[in-house]
């Protein structure tokens, strides 16, 4: 057998992950090195001026990225504080790049040596080092509570200091989800908060968030706006460029539309697929957005009667017809899933997927097939739980419901507030729902957080061992080959299982007003504001 030089081909992987950023291959070589810009008392600080409004349309529930399982929120804290690492992207591949790391060496192929800028400072005038670091890896691993993302660093054995900026992550086995679960935005366990401001807030860090970013939080007023103002002594040259931000706390998309279109807010962080005509309509504003990283699907819960039959399942799995669903509840605009890894994964993705006879699709005949092997062969009643969230709204279980009712499972739509939806979900209390994981970026964080058998977002109570165990061992995989033949005998046990129905990976939009300059489009459901500026 040929033995594979692990090092090497991380040093590869990163390579190509990072794209325009040098790679340098051995030991004491930086594997990623940040650019010339830092902390030191030479930058050219940048000249804020401006106060862009600007709509926030889903609910926010907390500025602790930590703890948050919103992108909403993110959205927000991605402007507050920064990751070891960030996400950038040149119109075609998603990359990962320095933030606050300056340089990343890979010692060996469990040991990872990181340093960071120097100068940089959190917005309480503590320092950004080495122990600030520790400190919020740790609390992310082993805090208590318990962090929704602790599983990213589960690997993690130790954070070495080696001096104020430099330490060492050791890793009990290889991790090729690292670059992911770095980053400051999606990774959200890399990202780097004020110990002191921990410590001092405790519970109310994510109403007083104190990171490194370019803006700084000012104020909270609930159900009215989150304010920011400019960061100015933040490390990367000439950024902000902004003097204060208003995220403005408005539950309705269309009255967020209206207010952009008269003038009164900038832009929309989200902007509905049922708006995008209106959009293209005024001259007066641009849109943003394409097919991101992400899946739709229809969700059933296998831990108690009626979906606790793996037939019933497969019936509902095989019965919805995506193509309508596309049109119908997506406006036109998305494109039919087969499986969850999606088109943004370039070293995943089967573009192929549609006839590889691999996932999930329409048809009818099979799915009357599995109704028949049912263990109720009388008329299912099911309640389906649906709220005013997400893209598409209620659009989805409205089109779903009279295609389950050929197979004889009539589904009654129960409308609910979108915070008694979560808590429901959360808590197991349904029978279907719909929902959208987005923002993923590898398979590992699209899968198994999810699916895992005691996963703490595994809503549906799904359980399957041997669906765990390909999904661990893809986590020490180094190879892009021999980790995607793994994730693809993961999805085909949870597609053949059918712990979800899978419909749809879907384009998010954000809209600005032309007077907004300057905004990078990340496929990542981000609306990071460094770079942005008012005419």
């Amino acid at each position: 057998m040929k033995k594979v030089d692990h090092k090497k081909v991380l040093a590869e992987r990163l390579s190509a992950r990072f794209g325009r950023r040098a790679v340098l291959k051995g030991m004491g070589a930086g594997l990623l090195t940040a650019a010339a810009s830092t902390g030191a008392p030479g930058i050219a600080r940048a000249q804020q001026s401006g106060h862009l409004r600007i709509a926030s349309i889903k609910v926010i529930d907390t500025l602790d990225p930590h703890f948050t399982g919103f992108l909403s929120a993110i959205q927000i804290i991605n402007n507050i504080h920064n990751g070891l690492l960030k996400i950038a992207y040149d119109g075609t591949n998603v990359t990962f790049e320095p933030d606050l790391a300056e340089t990343w060496d890979l010692e060996d192929e469990k040991t990872h040596v990181f340093k960071l800028r120097d100068g940089v400072m959190f917005h309480d005038g503590t320092p950004c080092n080495a122990e600030a670091v520790k400190f919020s890896l740790l609390r992310v691993k082993e805090g208590e509570p318990k962090s929704p993302h602790a599983w990213k660093l589960a690997l993690l054995d130790e954070v070495e200091i080696v001096d104020d900026l430099t330490f060492k992550l050791h890793f009990s086995q290889p991790y090729a989800f690292l670059p992911v679960a770095l980053n400051g935005s999606t990774g959200r366990a890399g990202t780097i908060v004020s110990p002191a401001a921990v410590q001092k807030y405790g519970a109310d860090y994510g109403r007083n968030p104190v990171g490194t970013g370019p803006f700084k939080f000012v104020s909270w007023r609930e159900n009215d706006a989150i304010e920011l103002e400019a960061n100015t002594e933040y490390f990367e040259e000439g950024m902000p460029k902004l003097e204060r931000v208003t995220f403005v706390l408005m539950n309705e998309a269309s009255t967020a539309l209206a207010a952009l279109m008269a003038g009164q807010i900038d832009g929309m962080t989200d902007c509905p697929m049922q708006l995008v005509d209106q959009v293209d309509a005024f001259p007066n504003a641009t849109l943003y957005g394409e097919i991101e990283g992400n899946y739709t699907y229809v969700g059933m819960n296998c831990a108690r009667a009626p979906f606790d039959d793996i037939n019933l399942r497969r019936a509902v799995a095989w019965a919805l017809d995506r193509e309508t669903l596309v049109k119908q509840a997506y406006f036109g605009r998305a494109q039919q899933a087969y499986t969850p890894i999606s088109p943004p994964m370039t070293d995943f993705f089967d573009p192929d997927i549609a006839t590889s006879g691999r996932g999930q699709w329409f048809d009818l005949e099979k799915a009357k097939e599995f109704r028949a092997k049912a263990a109720n062969q009388g008329e299912v009643e099911v309640t389906y739980m649906m709220a005013e969230r997400g893209p598409v709204g209620t659009r989805v279980a409205q089109t779903v419901a009279p295609m389950l009712a050929q197979i004889g499972i009539k589904a009654n739509l129960e409308l609910i507030e979108p915070a008694a939806w979560v808590k429901r979900r959360n808590e197991g209390d349904f029978d279907l729902y719909d929902f959208e994981w987005v923002a993923d970026l590898d398979p590992d964080e699209t899968l198994y957080p999810e699916f895992r058998s005691d996963g703490a977002w595994n809503f549906g109570k799904w359980v399957n061992t041997d669906f765990d165990d390909l999904c661990a061992q893809a986590q020490v995989v180094l190879e892009p080959e021999a980790r995607k033949e793994l994730y693809y005998k993961a999805e085909d046990l949870l597609m053949d299982e059918a712990a979800i129905a899978i419909m749809a990976h879907m384009p998010i939009y954000k809209v600005f007003s032309n007077k907004v300059q300057g905004f990078e489009y990340i496929p990542a459901d981000l609306v990071n504001l460094h770079t942005v500026s008012l005419a």
